[in-house]
């Protein structure tokens, strides 16, 4: 074991929070930091272009490539859960869209008796990391480290399909952002003149040659050590060797909802009966680490189109291929800048709901399934997501060994209110599909097909089809409740000088993609560990 010496923090995890935490944390020159990422360093030319994140979804360089355990409501299937590997995390390897979550979402945390989180608590950290194209106002920040900018340029195919909305009554929304989630729109990215910007180009880089911060990547952490009810410091493996660091001040694990539990438990602290049955010592019994996974489920649905406007059509052709990735290299625009929703909307299933409970993100390509070749004809995709699913599971190591994957349980579907969700979304896609605007493009609904037309059938294809949109949270979740993980300053109870600061900390999943909220968890997380020094 191989001392590396003493920091007053050390951070796990160079993900969307952890390289957040990373720069602010070392900003002053005070403190002493260390960085630890399991993954190599984002060498990767993919991770850099928008459309790249297609190339690394099943690439093991970058990616933990984990799968769930077989689903029993969705026809005992292993579904994918892509993890990013990587400096940046999974912001690295996701579909750039972003998108911060509903008021709703952040007072429904206060609401449980999280001090501190409600929409008006966490707006000023949103507004911090945002570098907002459009300049600042009540809603958004400019100067910030993390870029937020349009799509490159409009598409037909997407004006289509807002205009479609329109003409089914929903509004139009160019700021999902702002004001109200409501609507269709265009999404914003996190990209800056075409190019991916993931946590660590934007907090992770500025801050590298500061002298106070060390960083170190493959170094997959095997449990954080605890003296007396405090964590002391962390043991890591790279390849063969094995290192030891010491905190003075505080450890703090930003790995993920899949990554953080998996070494809370492996260091003894999780549910003690569990960690007995798989040779763990118990340090302290956290009913709650692990528990209450929550996970969006998306169920695709595919349209041939009538005009040869879309990705496929420019990726099966020589000629156009050529000229797509000239466009990209010389004007830094075109198919290769496209996230992975390019336009999209928030709809409501019942008008009596406060907020919506669907997202949709509209693709101008399609594929049976993410990561696969794309279809041989003129094709495009617009996916469904049930945004407030009741469905929770759970994260559970399976052997002492840190090198084997936990198991992964989202138990999707299991309430009636999300497989109701689930098939009210897909009725009202057809219903925007059906309008005027998408006549000149949609030949034909592919999938799941005409024939599929009442709700048992449609039921049955969210079962057969559907897959997550890799929204994994909640597995530290905030509470004072019996299943609580960390009190509202991120503390993890029971251990002093243990901090959680990432999506695992949200009491409930936020109702969009996660990335922009778990910057906005690194941010205030941050904050709150510097001013807690500092009283």
């Amino acid at each position: 074991m191989r001392e590396r010496g003493s920091f007053d923090y050390i951070i796990v995890g160079a993900g969307s929070a952890g390289c957040v935490l990373a720069n602010r944390l070392s900003e002053s020159g005070r403190h002493r930091v260390l960085l630890l990422e399991a993954g190599g360093a984002d060498l990767n030319p993919w991770i850099h272009i928008p459309l790249g994140y297609g190339k690394l979804f099943t690439d093991p360089s970058v990616n933990w490539l984990y799968e769930t355990e077989p689903q029993s409501a969705l026809d005992g299937r292993r579904i994918r859960q892509p993890r990013g590997k990587v400096l940046g995390g999974s912001s690295s390897i996701n579909g750039l869209v972003y998108i911060r979550g509903q008021r709703q979402d952040f007072d429904g945390w206060r609401q449980r008796g999280n001090v501190g989180w409600g929409y008006d608590d966490v707006l000023p950290y949103f507004r911090k990391a945002e570098n907002q194209a459009r300049g600042a106002d009540a809603f958004h920040g400019a100067g910030g480290p993390l870029p937020v900018s349009d799509q490159c340029e409009p598409h037909p195919l997407c004006e289509a399909f807002i205009d479609a909305a329109q003409q089914a009554g929903v509004p139009r929304n160019d700021d999902f952002n702002g004001a109200e989630q409501e609507g269709a729109g265009y999404y914003q990215t996190t990209s800056r003149g075409g190019m991916r910007v993931s946590s660590a180009v934007a907090y992770l880089n500025p801050a590298k040659r500061r002298p106070n911060l060390v960083v170190v990547t493959r170094a997959l952490v095997t449990r954080v050590v605890i003296e007396a009810r405090r964590a002391v410091g962390v043991e890591w493996r790279r390849g063969e060797e094995r290192f030891t660091a010491r905190a003075s001040g505080e450890v703090i694990l930003a790995s993920g909802a899949i990554g953080t539990p998996q070494i809370l438990q492996l260091s003894g602290v999780g549910p003690g009966a569990h960690l007995q049955r798989t040779g763990v010592e118990v340090v302290h019994d956290l009913a709650g680490v692990g528990a209450d996974l929550q996970d969006h489920l998306q169920v695709r649905m595919v349209y041939r189109c009538k005009q040869a406007v879309t990705v496929n059509d420019d990726l099966r052709n020589p000629l156009r291929t050529l000229g797509v990735g000239a466009r990209y290299l010389f004007q830094r625009k075109g198919p290769l800048t496209v996230s992975a929703g390019y336009a999209g909307a928030f709809l409501r299933t019942d008008p009596r709901l406060a907020s919506p409970d669907i997202q949709v993100h509209f693709i101008n390509f399609s594929t049976t399934k993410m990561g696969d070749r794309l279809h041989g004809f003129s094709g495009f995709t617009a996916s469904t997501c049930h945004l407030q699913p009741e469905s929770r599971g759970a994260v559970m190591i399976k052997t002492p060994d840190p090198h084997d994957a936990p198991a992964i349980d989202p138990n999707y579907l299991a309430t009636e209110t999300d497989r109701r969700a689930n098939v009210e979304g897909l009725k009202l896609m057809r219903r925007i599909m059906a309008g005027a605007a998408m006549a000149p493009f949609l030949d034909s609904e592919i999938e799941p097909g005409p024939d599929l037309a009442d709700d048992a059938a449609l039921l049955a294809y969210c079962r057969a089809t559907g897959s997550s949109i890799y929204h994994p949270t909640c597995t530290a979740r905030m509470g004072d409740d019996p299943g609580g993980v960390v009190d509202a300053r991120l503390r993890v109870r029971g251990i002093d000088g243990l901090r959680v600061a990432d999506g695992s900390i949200m009491p409930a999943v936020v109702s969009g993609n996660s990335h922009a909220a778990i910057v906005m968890i690194g941010e205030k997380a941050a904050a709150m560990i510097l001013e807690d020094a500092s009283s």
